[in-house]
């Protein structure tokens, strides 16, 4: 941290510094470097909002007589040091991992992005005869997970996709948990419709079966947090374990949430993402009453888009401190540099555009960036016609005339709204387009839309490097969460 602090205010000054003197150190002295006081006081000002910090106004003063580099450095130390812990914490990602139509691991599933192949097709599932819409995005064969049957009699399928995911994402970290750090590890899970799949199973046994009793694992396997504890049983994690439930924006709340628990030091390592397995007879027939479910595939942004597609799947990464990554030497990703939390408090399912607004704007100054250091924006994107505008129109007010120049995509074109997973696999987007400097695009697009008329990457991926993104994550509930990745 220390020498990361002296870069960034080494960095600060060489942009009022005059051009083409030596080489600025922490021994420079700031008299050589021809700063102007009042230039020297709006360096504090952005010390003040880049570190959380207040410095009184006899400080500015006293600064002025400051010798040399060095002197700066150790006093933002010094007001630092009586800040909270979470000011001093970055957070990266060293491991991703991931499951849905599109592929069984993150590397498939970014492939395929990338290629523009959307996975959304028939279900294949003979307990849905009845249904009047059979689309959906589903994971046709599930890969080698190695899970024992005594295990897997515990664990509903939405449990099995977050391992599956989560155990990937720990292999490409190359962590391993052990006894000196176990308790410094753990893992948060979200949720958007947990254990239907168990639920079904019952009512099928009990009411057309004749049978007169549910299976003995019913409950462990339908409750909310079965996700993040079998996670955290199967990689040994006993650090802070928990599961976070806010219908679509689940995996994003819990993500952020991860942040938190290494910002505020209860953990050194966090594994965190969304999972969900929404294909069944019950979800879809209550999703059908809404409808708001497309009968084809899913259109986001398009003028003839005819409304969602619902998927299954798990989206995972592997959080750490910077300075833990550092220590060990392991390969970073990206950095999650911020998250935004907002509520619309106004209607259970009708979104507003304030709330989504509030969200990206609480994002973008928790992550300390401007609107302009975006290059792309993962939407939420569903396809339905009110979200898509309002989005639209929360994408404008927050980047005003850079709107103009980000690159958008939603990518549940391809991967279908997977729930409390989409936020997961959204991330694996965001992640992979920092690194490999493509935007993954919108599938299905045919006709613009006057009221979307932002650029949406319309069916084709595009190369543009991307030093900045953010995901946007909202809700049934008004419950939104927004976050920020940037390279590092």
């Amino acid at each position: 941290m220390a020498d990361q602090l002296a870069t960034d205010i080494i960095e600060k000054i060489k942009a009022h510094a005059e051009p083409g003197g030596e080489e600025i150190t922490t021994s420079t002295e700031l008299t050589s470097l021809g700063i102007h006081s009042l230039e020297l006081t709006e360096i504090i000002f952005d010390l003040e909002e880049q570190y959380g910090i207040e410095i009184e106004m006899n400080t500015v003063d006293a600064w002025s007589n400051l010798k040399n580099v060095g002197d700066m450095v150790e006093a933002v130390r010094a007001l630092i040091a009586k800040k909270p812990d979470r000011m001093l914490k970055r957070v990266v990602i060293t491991g991703i991992g991931g499951l849905c139509g599109l592929g069984v691991d993150a590397q498939s599933i970014w492939t395929e992005m990338r290629a523009g192949r959307s996975a959304i097709g028939p279900i294949d599932n003979p307990f849905l005869h009845d249904l009047k819409v059979k689309t959906g995005c589903e994971i046709k064969a599930l890969p080698d997970h190695g899970i024992e049957r005594k295990q897997l009699v515990s664990m509903d399928r939405f449990s099995l996709l977050a391992v599956i995911a989560a155990k990937e994402a720990m292999q490409q970290s190359g962590l391993a948990p052990h006894a000196d750090n176990t308790y410094r590890m753990g893992t948060i899970v979200g949720v958007g419709v947990c254990g239907f799949e168990t639920v079904e199973e019952n009512y099928r046994a009990i009411l057309v079966e004749g049978k007169n009793r549910a299976g003995i694992f019913t409950v462990p396997r339908v409750m909310p947090g079965a996700a993040a504890g079998q996670v955290s049983m199967h990689l040994g994690l006993r650090g802070p374990v928990f599961g976070v439930t806010s219908a679509c924006s689940s995996a994003n709340h819990a993500i952020a949430s991860a942040v938190d628990q290494i910002r505020l030091g209860r953990a050194d390592v966090m594994v965190a993402g969304g999972t969900d397995a929404p294909l069944v007879w019950g979800v879809l027939k209550g999703w059908e009453a809404l409808r708001v479910l497309s009968p084809d595939t899913c259109r986001p942004f398009s003028a003839d888009r005819q409304g969602l597609v619902l998927g299954e799947g798990a989206g995972m990464a592997v959080l750490e401190s910077y300075d833990h990554a550092m220590a060990r030497g392991a390969t970073i990703l990206a950095e999650i540099a911020g998250a935004g939390l907002s509520a619309d408090a106004s209607d259970i399912v009708a979104p507003t555009v304030e709330g989504p607004e509030a969200a990206m704007r609480f994002c973008l100054a928790d992550a300390g960036l401007n609107p302009e250091d975006i290059d792309y924006l993962n939407a939420h994107g569903t396809g339905t016609k009110a979200n898509d505008q309002i989005e639209t129109n929360a994408i404008k007010r927050v980047f005003g005339e850079h709107a103009r120049a980000l690159s958008i995509s939603s990518t549940k074109s391809m991967h279908a709204h997977c729930l409390g997973a989409s936020g997961g696999l959204e991330m694996i987007a965001c992640v992979m387009a920092i690194r490999e400097g493509v935007v993954p695009p919108t599938a299905n697009y045919r006709e613009p839309d006057p009221d979307c008329d932002l650029d949406v990457t319309p069916n084709v991926a595009r190369e543009r490097k991307v030093r900045a993104a953010i995901s946007n994550g909202f809700a049934f509930g008004g419950t939104n969460a927004v976050l920020a990745f940037k390279a590092i």
